[in-house]
């Protein structure tokens, strides 16, 4: 008994030592092999890295705040019908299908197996006389396991890099979600843009029509010439022919939002929108910029890249010995009714280390592989950073700049609209020509148009601003410790 367990011990430190000079080459030739990038310091621009991915997961119906309920069932259907959702929820489920495939490498495994097996022995071969020369089956029952033991982390870091691509895919779907909700905002507003801006263009041509009438009368007084009647005849097809560009790209943008919420081109072609259904959300004048955090792609990137780094720590385990066992147990027999007696009974532990000791390199190059694309996923975070910094600056001065060119607009359109209502009251109490109210009219259109085009503008501004910071202008609550 004693001489047993001398035995076992002396089994196990011979086991130890092997691994232990098995680890030595390991430890070698893997050490220069280092990434050259690191990520970019995001606190200097107040991104919060670590963000769960429970704050990703899901977009916030951002566009109710709008008031518009024909919009946000234009965005709806389209999140739910769009085929390039489809396509990132496809992704995503084999994404997670890949990471449940990865949990079970670390794992016991085991199967049954039958065999029958016909099978003619020579005559001169190892068997016995009985056995020998004869034609007979041979059948096996028998479970089977196999559990590899992860000492060195391989698995579990597998297992950390497919959970992180598993996150970065929902950040991804998400990341769709919001620009393809914003996609369809912004088609919405230019689609309100050019409706009233044709409502514009159509007054514009009654009143030039109203102006060829006056000038002919003149012509015919014989105050004005020919020169004025061409002029005004020339401003009749200027007008339709702004008319009818207005009507082609309407008709784009109503086969575009079509499109985008899945549906035939010509199922919006009665759609009719207006700037004045749609309630501008206050836009903050401080952005807290921690909501760049929070930014999908940002997130998706950060995951990436900490994918990458696993993906780096399966490589350098690689280069370290991969201990296995195996065992089975069972029953084995030469003919069949012989398969399922006690004494056909068979079992077996297979304890094993397999260390490849010559691979032509191609560990270190399998290495150098993940080292490198490492390197991509950090170049690719630091600049997923940096172009969401200058998205974020770029639409809080548009839209600082639009809230000031709408001020200076307003003041110039209320002018307008003071010197149209004074030319009209002179007008109607004989002090004028009904010239000088068309001259004022044109003016106010003028300005009419200038406000349509900034209002949108300042819109979509700022639906480019939520998407850029992840679809929300107010900061997140504190949720506790991240870390």
């Amino acid at each position: 008994m004693f001489e047993t367990i001398q035995a076992g011990h002396k089994g196990l430190l011979t086991l130890l030592a092997a691994l232990a000079l098995a680890m030595l080459p390991a430890c070698s030739t893997q050490q220069d092999v280092q990434p050259t990038l690191h990520l970019i310091d995001a606190n200097q621009f107040g991104l919060q890295a670590g963000v769960p991915v429970e704050a990703i997961e899901t977009v916030q119906p951002w566009w109710d705040a709008y008031g518009d309920a024909q919009l946000s069932q234009l965005i709806n259907q389209a999140l739910f019908g769009n085929p390039s959702m489809q396509v990132a929820q496809a992704r995503l489920q084999r994404i997670v299908a890949q990471e449940s495939y990865t949990r079970g490498g670390d794992k016991p495994a085991a199967q049954a197996t039958t065999e029958v097996e016909r099978q003619h022995f020579s005559k001169h071969g190892l068997y016995p006389p009985s056995v020998a020369g004869h034609a007979l089956t041979i059948g096996t029952l028998q479970l089977e396991s196999r559990w590899e033991l992860d000492l060195f982390g391989l698995h579990r870091a597998e297992l950390a890099s497919a959970i992180g691509q598993t996150h970065a895919t929902q950040a991804d779907l998400q990341a769709a979600r919001l620009m393809l909700s914003s996609q369809v905002a912004r088609l919405y507003v230019q689609l309100a843009r050019l409706q009233d801006q044709h409502a514009l263009t159509q007054r514009t041509l009654a009143q030039r029509q109203e102006v060829l009438v006056l000038v002919r009368q003149r012509v015919d007084a014989g105050l004005d010439t020919a020169v004025e009647l061409h002029q005004g005849e020339g401003a009749l097809p200027d007008a339709q022919l702004q008319l009818e560009a207005l009507d082609e790209q309407i008709m784009v943008s109503r086969h575009a939002l079509a499109t985008l919420s899945g549906q035939a081109p010509q199922a919006l072609d009665g759609l009719l929108a207006s700037l004045g259904k749609l309630q501008a959300a206050p836009t903050p004048a401080y952005v807290p910029v921690d909501l760049l955090g929070r930014r999908a792609d940002v997130v998706a990137a950060l995951w990436r890249a900490q994918a990458a780094g696993h993906q780096v720590d399966a490589a350098r385990a690689m280069f370290y010995p991969n201990v296995d066992l195996t065992s089975y147990a069972g029953f084995n027999a030469i003919g069949l009714d012989q398969l399922l007696k006690a004494s056909s009974l068979q079992w077996g532990l297979v304890p094993a280390i397999h260390l490849p000791l010559f691979d032509a390199d191609r560990r270190r190059a399998n290495l150098q592989g993940k080292v490198a694309e490492q390197d991509a996923a950090l170049a690719n975070y630091n600049q997923t950073v940096l172009q969401a910094v200058q998205e974020v600056a770029d639409q809080m001065g548009s839209t600082q700049s639009l809230a000031r060119q709408r001020v200076a607009q307003q003041a110039a359109q209320q002018s307008a609209e003071a010197a149209y209502t004074l030319v009209k009251a002179r007008y109607g109490a004989g002090l004028g020509n009904y010239l000088l109210v068309l001259s004022a009219e044109s003016t106010v259109l003028a300005q009419r148009r200038l406000g349509v085009d900034l209002q949108a503008r300042t819109l979509d501004t700022q639906f480019n601003l939520i998407r850029t910071l992840g679809g929300s202008l107010q900061a997140a609550a504190p949720t506790g410790d991240r870390s």
